[in-house]
């Protein structure tokens, strides 16, 4: 096991250290042995997403040095939502929503943390589970007591919504007590000396810090890392905006997959460091290789497949950059059919009975399917602008394949058109 300024020094080479408590008191904690810490995911949706797997490797990183992580999946903060970084209110999901998306959220965590036996194994657990019986009488008693007003207010995550018209609810407003109550009682119950999280739960994490100084005298610990942003600086959430989703179902392994393959220069080492379990130096070189030939984007190419691997299993990844590939100008008779398939997932498809696709003209197939062409004239204009399986509409008139023919579809299925090098639809036989 790691010491702690060990582990601690090397969350820092990572970028993952943003706030902290008392270093070298947690320096010491970590150092007596092996320590209980969790970190907090609300099942406001039925996935999480690319900032939320900061935190879980957060979790992983510290088992992975022989401490003990617990995920709490938040039934009952779920049912509020944290305010921190918003600028308006959730909407409320009821308890069946929250109960369907904690499952798939567990199923996630479980693919991510090592939930067997063992000191260090990792722990899902519900705050559901010890608040939905507390009567509220109880709770301010043994929870609001112990916190001030003038604390709260204190808050960034409460000041900034303050100073907006529409303000805060009380129920929001309380969702810091309901936080701090879950450290409190995971130290309590579950020896859990420390939180981790994004750097917006700062606030919510010192809360609960305090909370179990004033109730049991004892000294717990916080430390947050940096948010994952997007290119425009705000941060990734569940119901902020578009989202990078840990959910196959909702950002498919071939999305995520281009999205970090096409991630700014400077964003290759940081994201590597923060996101993959890649050995630190292993990512200072892969940062400067990838900085000495840029136009390469073999940096980018490393970071997709290391973070595509990590969540959807490394089985993906040929057929992925296959697929790829394709619309890039690799020879399409080298594709498999599996690779037409993943497009056809990800492209523009439409779907012609077979019948009807043989023996068309080329122009009139880019006019039936959407968002190729406006017209005949449009297309005549400019020949060498459009393709049929790469090949030019110009060059298939020298060539004298006036029409769609058996050996034009690609594994007896698949026609792939293109206008100039970006727009692409994919034709599937019926």
């Amino acid at each position: 096991m790691p010491t702690g300024a060990e582990l601690l020094a090397e969350l820092e080479h990572r970028g993952l250290v943003q706030d902290s408590t008392d270093r070298a008191a947690l320096e010491r904690r970590l150092d007596e042995g092996r320590t209980g810490l969790y970190c907090g995911f609300d099942p406001t949706a039925d996935s999480l997403h690319i900032g939320n797997l900061q935190s879980i490797m957060l979790l992983r990183r510290f088992q992975l040095a022989g401490h003990a992580p617990i995920a709490l999946v938040g039934g009952a903060t779920g049912m509020i939502g944290d305010p921190s970084g918003r600028s308006d209110e959730r909407q409320f999901l009821d308890a069946d929503v929250l109960d369907e998306n904690r499952r798939s959220i567990e199923a996630q965590l479980r693919g991510l943390l090592d939930f067997d036996d063992g000191p260090a194994a990792a722990r899902l657990v519900d705050n559901r589970a010890w608040t939905e019986s507390v009567s509220v009488l109880d709770f301010f008693r043994d929870v609001g007591k112990f916190v001030t007003i003038n604390t709260m207010l204190a808050k960034d995550s409460v000041k900034s919504r303050l100073q907006r018209e529409s303000g805060i609810s009380f129920t929001e407003f309380s969702y810091m007590l309901l936080q701090a109550n879950d450290f409190f009682v995971l130290h309590r119950d579950q020896q859990c000396d420390l939180q981790v999280a994004g750097s917006d739960q700062w606030g919510n994490i010192t809360a609960g810090i305090d909370l179990v100084r004033r109730r049991t005298g004892d000294q717990v610990h916080g430390l947050t890392a940096p948010l994952i942003v997007r290119a425009d600086g705000t941060k990734f959430g569940k119901s902020e905006g578009e989202n990078l989703w840990l959910s196959a179902e909702r950002t498919s392994p071939y999305r995520l997959y281009q999205y970090m393959l096409n991630v700014p220069d400077d964003e290759v080492g940081p994201l590597l460091l923060r996101l993959t379990t890649v050995p630190v130096a292993d990512c200072h070189q892969i940062a400067a290789d990838h900085a000495a030939t840029p136009q390469r984007r073999d940096g980018q190419r490393r970071l997709a497949r290391e973070i595509t691997s990590l969540l959807h299993g490394s089985a993906v990844i040929a057929q992925i950059e296959s697929a790829a590939a394709l619309l890039f100008g690799e020879p399409i008779d080298d594709a498999d059919q599996e690779a037409f398939e993943l497009l056809s997932t990800e492209l523009p498809t439409t779907r012609i009975p077979l019948s009807e696709l043989l023996g068309i003209d080329p122009v009139d197939l880019l006019l039936r399917v959407d968002g190729l062409a406006k017209s005949k004239g449009e297309i005549r204009k400019n020949p060498g602008g459009y393709y049929v399986n790469q090949r030019s509409l110009a060059a298939r008139a020298e060539e004298d394949r006036p029409s769609i023919v058996e050996s034009d579809l690609r594994h007896a299925t698949f026609i792939l058109l293109q206008r100039g090098k970006n727009a692409h639809h994919l034709v599937v036989a019926d």
